[in-house]
Protein backbone atom coordinates (compact mmCIF):
# COMPACT_ATOMS: atom_id res chain seq x y z
CA UNK A 1 0.00 0.00 0.00
CA UNK A 2 2.82 2.38 0.49
CA UNK A 3 3.89 2.01 -2.81
CA UNK A 4 0.76 3.02 -4.08
CA UNK A 5 0.44 6.06 -2.04
CA UNK A 6 4.24 6.84 -3.01
CA UNK A 7 2.84 7.09 -6.86
CA UNK A 8 -0.06 9.13 -5.89
CA UNK A 9 1.71 11.63 -3.96
CA UNK A 10 4.62 12.07 -6.68
CA UNK A 11 1.33 12.17 -9.22
CA UNK A 12 0.28 15.22 -6.66
CA UNK A 13 3.76 16.99 -7.02
CA UNK A 14 3.49 16.72 -11.22
CA UNK A 15 0.70 17.53 -11.59
CA UNK A 16 0.46 20.46 -9.01
CA UNK A 17 4.04 21.71 -10.84
CA UNK A 18 2.35 21.48 -14.11
CA UNK A 19 -0.73 23.28 -13.01
CA UNK A 20 1.84 26.40 -11.83
CA UNK A 21 3.27 26.49 -15.20
CA UNK A 22 0.23 27.02 -16.54
CA UNK A 23 -1.43 29.76 -14.19
CA UNK A 24 2.38 31.15 -14.42
CA UNK A 25 2.38 31.08 -18.06
CA UNK A 26 5.72 29.05 -17.76
CA UNK A 27 4.77 25.53 -18.74
CA UNK A 28 7.96 24.82 -20.01
CA UNK A 29 10.00 25.86 -16.96
CA UNK A 30 7.82 23.55 -15.01
CA UNK A 31 7.51 20.78 -17.00
CA UNK A 32 11.71 20.38 -17.49
CA UNK A 33 10.85 20.34 -12.76
CA UNK A 34 8.91 17.37 -13.09
CA UNK A 35 11.17 14.90 -14.88
CA UNK A 36 13.21 13.53 -11.49
CA UNK A 37 9.67 12.79 -10.25
CA UNK A 38 8.46 11.14 -13.56
CA UNK A 39 11.49 8.40 -13.13
CA UNK A 40 10.61 8.08 -9.69
CA UNK A 41 7.01 7.87 -10.96
CA UNK A 42 7.88 4.93 -13.06
CA UNK A 43 10.21 3.58 -11.31
CA UNK A 44 7.90 3.04 -8.62
CA UNK A 45 5.32 1.76 -11.30
CA UNK A 46 7.61 -0.79 -12.19
CA UNK A 47 8.40 -1.90 -8.50
CA UNK A 48 12.13 -1.45 -8.69
CA UNK A 49 13.54 -1.54 -5.96
CA UNK A 50 15.87 1.73 -5.84
CA UNK A 51 12.35 3.55 -6.33
CA UNK A 52 11.39 4.93 -2.26
CA UNK A 53 15.30 6.30 -2.43
CA UNK A 54 14.06 7.99 -5.85
CA UNK A 55 11.36 9.56 -4.75
CA UNK A 56 12.20 10.41 -0.64
CA UNK A 57 14.89 13.47 -1.90
CA UNK A 58 12.05 14.98 -4.37
CA UNK A 59 9.69 14.95 -1.60
CA UNK A 60 12.29 16.59 0.68
CA UNK A 61 13.25 19.03 -2.19
CA UNK A 62 9.37 20.23 -2.78
CA UNK A 63 8.65 20.56 1.01
CA UNK A 64 11.76 22.84 2.04
CA UNK A 65 10.87 24.94 -1.74
CA UNK A 66 7.43 25.27 -0.57
CA UNK A 67 8.03 25.73 3.26
CA UNK A 68 10.90 28.42 1.68
CA UNK A 69 7.66 30.44 -0.09
CA UNK A 70 5.66 30.00 3.22
CA UNK A 71 7.81 31.61 5.32
CA UNK A 72 8.35 34.49 2.37
CA UNK A 73 4.66 34.73 2.63
CA UNK A 74 4.20 35.22 6.08
CA UNK A 75 7.52 37.69 6.26
CA UNK A 76 9.47 35.85 8.16
CA UNK A 77 11.95 34.99 5.88
CA UNK A 78 13.39 35.96 2.57
CA UNK A 79 14.78 32.59 0.77
CA UNK A 80 12.65 33.02 -1.74
CA UNK A 81 11.05 36.18 -3.42
CA UNK A 82 8.27 37.12 -5.95
CA UNK A 83 4.65 37.68 -6.34
CA UNK A 84 2.51 34.58 -6.10
CA UNK A 85 -1.02 34.13 -7.27
CA UNK A 86 -3.88 32.76 -5.25
CA UNK A 87 -3.65 29.77 -7.50
CA UNK A 88 -0.27 29.36 -6.70
CA UNK A 89 -0.77 29.44 -3.17
CA UNK A 90 -2.90 26.96 -3.74
CA UNK A 91 -1.22 24.89 -4.83
CA UNK A 92 2.06 25.08 -2.49
CA UNK A 93 -0.29 23.77 0.12
CA UNK A 94 -1.02 20.54 -2.70
CA UNK A 95 2.43 20.19 -3.20
CA UNK A 96 3.30 20.43 0.29
CA UNK A 97 0.67 17.79 1.41
CA UNK A 98 1.58 15.72 -1.24
CA UNK A 99 5.56 15.87 -0.29
CA UNK A 100 4.77 15.18 3.39
CA UNK A 101 2.49 12.80 2.98
CA UNK A 102 4.15 10.67 0.04
CA UNK A 103 7.68 10.90 2.48
CA UNK A 104 5.84 9.25 5.69
CA UNK A 105 4.75 6.44 3.04
CA UNK A 106 8.36 6.14 1.73
CA UNK A 107 9.59 5.91 5.03
CA UNK A 108 6.81 3.25 5.58
CA UNK A 109 7.59 1.54 2.38
CA UNK A 110 9.92 -1.41 2.07
CA UNK A 111 13.23 -1.01 0.05
CA UNK A 112 15.09 -3.68 -2.05
CA UNK A 113 18.44 -2.03 -1.65
CA UNK A 114 19.89 -0.74 1.55
CA UNK A 115 23.39 1.03 2.06
CA UNK A 116 25.29 2.12 -0.56
CA UNK A 117 22.93 1.66 -3.64
CA UNK A 118 20.32 3.42 -1.20
CA UNK A 119 22.51 6.33 -0.35
CA UNK A 120 23.74 6.67 -4.10
CA UNK A 121 19.96 6.66 -5.59
CA UNK A 122 18.78 8.90 -3.30
CA UNK A 123 22.06 11.61 -3.87
CA UNK A 124 21.80 10.79 -8.06
CA UNK A 125 17.93 11.95 -7.62
CA UNK A 126 18.44 15.00 -5.11
CA UNK A 127 20.94 16.09 -7.66
CA UNK A 128 18.52 15.17 -10.69
CA UNK A 129 16.38 17.57 -9.11
CA UNK A 130 18.63 20.40 -7.91
CA UNK A 131 19.53 19.77 -11.72
CA UNK A 132 16.38 20.36 -13.11
CA UNK A 133 15.17 23.27 -11.09
CA UNK A 134 19.06 25.32 -12.36
CA UNK A 135 18.02 24.60 -15.55
CA UNK A 136 14.52 25.69 -15.40
CA UNK A 137 15.59 29.06 -14.25
CA UNK A 138 17.97 29.40 -17.15
CA UNK A 139 17.43 32.29 -19.47
CA UNK A 140 16.64 29.99 -22.35
CA UNK A 141 13.56 28.30 -20.48
CA UNK A 142 13.06 30.84 -17.21
CA UNK A 143 10.37 32.65 -19.08
CA UNK A 144 8.52 29.82 -20.83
Amino acid sequence: MSAKIVGICLVGVMLSLLVVGVVSATPVRHAIQVIPALIAFLAVVRRAGWAVHAARPLFLFWLFIVLAIWLYLLGIANVVSGRFTPAEVTLTVVIGASSLWGLVASLRMPSAVTGRTGFVTSAVFALLQVGALWVSLQPAFAQR
